[in-house]
């Protein structure tokens, strides 16, 4: 329940800031601590050891890559998180031709972002058919966090944290001892269908569709996501 202060540390997306999260953290009673994560590490193995330093003892809430690195940390090291809480992620690429073909993807588009420049490299990633749902308000609020990474970085965090990079955990999601909650929006089905199939194999785990949402429902629908934070806190 509720009651001593808990702890959450928030874990960005492919290309987000910490601030990504403050829409949600802002809704959150005042007994919730919100760690906001601004990564400096551009690596799976770097990002992954500054979550276990900065999550320990927490919740652990990550978006899309955040989602899979949260996951990931929680499954290498279960004793060391209080929950997990997922939203827009999954498991990762079961098929390994489909993991192969995703990893050849990722390289080229890596080759290319280091090439360019960041103006470029956001003005194509925000054309994407997985964000078509969101309105130009919201894709402009995300711009200057974009705008502010260094595409060499993101080109070499694409290269060992996508999802052609990382292994597929589905397996192990039967010995993920932390309580889990997956969350995705109703407009995003892929990621939907991800959440239910990640709560159905998780011990403890749970899922929630966010209506009227696509991709980011943190951002879409951030009084949803808050209350659901605040359910699942409740329930540890």
């Amino acid at each position: 329940m509720i009651g001593a202060v808990t702890r959450i540390l928030f874990v960005p997306g492919f290309m987000q800031r910490a601030d990504a999260w403050t829409p949600v953290a802002e809704l959150l009673p005042a007994e919730v601590e919100c760690d906001l994560l601004d990564h400096g590490e551009h690596t799976f193995e770097g990002r992954m050891a500054e979550i276990a330093v900065g999550g320990e003892g927490a919740v652990l809430c990550g978006y899309s890559l955040g989602g899979r690195l949260v996951l990931r940390a929680a499954l290498r090291d279960s004793e060391r998180y209080r929950a997990v809480v997922t939203i827009g992620a999954t498991a990762g690429l079961e098929q390994p031709v489909e993991r192969s073909t995703r990893a050849d993807a990722d390289e080229r588009l890596a080759a290319w972002i280091e090439a360019a420049s960041i103006e470029d490299v956001v003005g194509v990633w925000e054309r994407q058919p997985l964000f078509a749902d969101q309105p130009e308000p919201l894709v402009e609020a995300q711009r200057p966090g974009r705008l502010s990474h260094d595409p060499r970085a993101l080109a070499l965090l694409l290269r060992t944290a996508g999802q052609g990079a990382l292994e597929p955990v589905w397996h192990d999601l039967e010995r993920l001892a932390p309580p889990l909650i997956a969350i995705a929006g109703t407009r995003d089905e892929a990621y939907a269908r991800a959440a239910q199939r990640m709560a159905d194999l998780a011990p403890r785990g749970r899922a929630a569709l966010v209506e009227d949402a696509g991709h980011a429902p943190h951002l879409q629908r951030p009084g949803e996501v808050a209350g659901l934070l605040r359910e699942h806190i409740a329930l540890l």
